[in-house]
């Protein structure tokens, strides 16, 4: 059987589990090419208890998107050459309560799209049924829509969407890769916020923008701070 890619509704059902009985347990951890969102970043960051500087060092590679000219971040590989998740254990995942969304959503892909018009967002849903996974052998049986609030995706699809925001405007922009004085500042207010944090508060980055102090006093917070950061970046890169 080869892979495939089955469309689902949110009302649809799937077999599917995944735990360590199961014969091919932990081995979509390997051959990993694991790209994180800010979102994924910052849960990831807190649950070490590392500051998300020391986090991208250590844990990180970081490239800009073919297709997007964004900056991008994956998962620096425990293993160079069989692509290990740094995270993996042989009881599984040691950060599996704040797993990547991307490892929440599996065996599910979930595709996005935004009106122009409206904003509104749509999803669509698809199932990966891959050759290896022998989770689909087994006997539990999921809606699209339960799975998605069982896994705890209502608050990173919320938060990854902003993202999508994002990335929707430098398509439109169509003028390929950011420049390097850009770059930083996304890299920056998207991924490495406990640093631009220290930019806010330390060196004056928000001082021409007279914010409200209560509005300033919230951006202490890692969510409204990341929530705060990507409407920056529209704002400063992409005069949105």
């Amino acid at each position: 059987m080869n892979d495939e890619m089955i469309p689902l509704s949110p009302d649809d059902t799937f077999r599917f589990s995944c735990y360590g009985d199961v014969p091919c347990f932990n081995k979509c951890c390997r051959d990993l090419n694991q790209f994180l969102t800010p979102y994924d970043i910052l849960r990831l960051k807190n649950a070490l208890e590392m500051t998300s500087s020391d986090f991208l060092s250590k844990y990180t590679l970081q490239h800009t998107g073919p297709e997007s000219g964004l900056p991008v971040v994956t998962l620096k590989p425990a293993d160079q050459r069989e692509l290990v998740c740094p995270f993996v254990t042989e009881d599984g995942c040691r950060v599996y309560e704040n797993r990547p969304a991307s490892c929440r959503t599996y065996p599910l892909a979930r595709l996005a799209s935004r009106s122009r018009e409206t904003g509104e967002i749509t999803e669509h849903w698809a199932l990966i049924r891959e050759t290896h996974c022998r989770g689909f052998e087994q006997d539990k049986t999921w809606i699209v829509r339960k799975w998605v609030k069982r896994q705890g995706l209502l608050e990173y699809n919320e938060m990854n969407d902003l993202l999508m925001e994002i990335i929707s405007l430098q398509n439109q922009r169509d003028q390929g890769a950011l420049d390097m004085k850009s770059r930083h500042m996304f890299h920056m207010a998207c991924y490495d916020i406990d640093n631009f944090r220290v930019h806010i508060f330390e060196k004056g980055l928000l001082d021409d923008m007279k914010m409200d102090a209560d509005h300033l006093e919230s951006l202490k917070e890692d969510t409204a701070l990341l929530k705060f950061g990507m409407e920056w970046v529209k704002k400063v890169i992409f005069k949105a």
